[in-house]
């Protein structure tokens, strides 16, 4: 697999289980005419920690009952169109398809969903415990997803059209080279593509290193982003050359400029917002960043409220 991996730029682009969380529809805020809200409601006690773009929609996983949220990010309304599984629904990704590629924590596995319907077109069990398949990232012929509790990679080949692979089709890639597995907490997380395509940067969130990883071989090097590391690195958007990397529990996104290849970069800036709790991870839509406030720091309960928040790129 030595060609050229296009991304698919998506969208523009953990806590026991509550399964029985009640899911109501999140209510807008009051915002000025014209303007799109800088917050937007979450139902009560969702536990919200993926987030995926398409046009003026985005969509949030939760992590407590596996359900999906879809909001209008124009009116700040929102709709429930996948059902509660009692997993994790982590990372996603939309795709051009409509299809919604959904990480499933300590399930250890992907679904695939209709956003349209909710419907689930195909299910992939890639490991079992210990394991934490925490993110996702599309590219032209490739979905490949994070976990969180082993130094790899799961990759979904897409077939021609955008083919989903059957349920046995994907392939374990082991990391190798300079990465490092610290530990049993969270290790590898957020996922994105180099911006020539052809690689893989993936975030070490106990470390905070980057590493750039060869998909056809998991050979890992580090991303040389001098005096600087990324602990709680979670969520990763890449716009261009412009990484974003969503420090969780800092309540804080790192941006950094990565040359072509995605070997070396310069943090340029970082982006801090009163409204982030524990933002994890970023999406991009209506020309701002989107992140949902997963509130690792509050403890869960049916009646927790959340929101997810916008601010802008530049």
């Amino acid at each position: 697999m030595n060609r050229p991996l296009r991304t698919t730029l998506v969208g523009a682009l953990t806590t026991a289980m509550l399964a029985t969380v009640a899911v109501a529809p999140a209510q807008a805020q009051a915002h000025p005419a014209g303007q799109p809200p800088a917050v937007l409601d979450l139902p009560d006690g969702f536990q919200p920690e993926g987030i995926a773009t398409a046009g003026r929609y985005a969509y949030f996983g939760s992590r407590a009952t596996g359900a999906i949220q879809r909001v209008d990010l124009v009116s700040g309304r929102g709709t429930t169109i996948g059902a509660a599984t009692g997993t994790p629904s982590l990372g996603l990704k939309v795709d051009h398809r409509g299809r919604l590629f959904v990480s499933g924590g300590t399930a250890g596995d992907a679904r695939v969903l209709d956003t349209r319907t909710g419907e689930v077109l195909a299910r992939y069990q890639f490991a079992t415990a210990p394991t934490f398949v925490n993110d996702v990232v599309l590219t032209r012929d490739a979905a490949y997803f994070t976990d969180s509790n082993r130094p790899v990679l799961y990759r979904l080949p897409l077939g021609r059209g955008g083919a989903l692979p059957p349920a046995d089709a994907f392939t374990t890639i082991t990391l190798s080279g300079a990465y490092e597995q610290v530990g049993t907490g969270v290790n590898l997380n957020g996922i994105a593509t180099t911006p020539d395509g052809r690689a893989l940067i993936v975030v070490q969130s106990t470390t905070g290193t980057l590493y750039r990883v060869d998909p056809a071989t998991g050979l890992s090097t580090v991303v040389d982003v001098p005096g600087h590391s990324f602990t709680n690195g979670d969520g990763l958007l890449l716009l261009g050359r412009t990484l974003y990397i969503v420090q969780n529990r800092l309540n804080q996104i790192a941006v950094v400029r990565l040359n072509h290849a995605g070997t070396a970069g310069t943090l340029t800036r970082t982006i801090t917002d009163p409204n982030f709790d524990v933002p994890t991870t970023v999406a991009t839509a209506l020309g701002r960043l989107y992140l949902p406030n997963a509130r690792f720091t509050t403890p869960p309960t049916p009646t927790t409220p959340y929101t997810a928040v916008a601010v802008r790129a530049h």
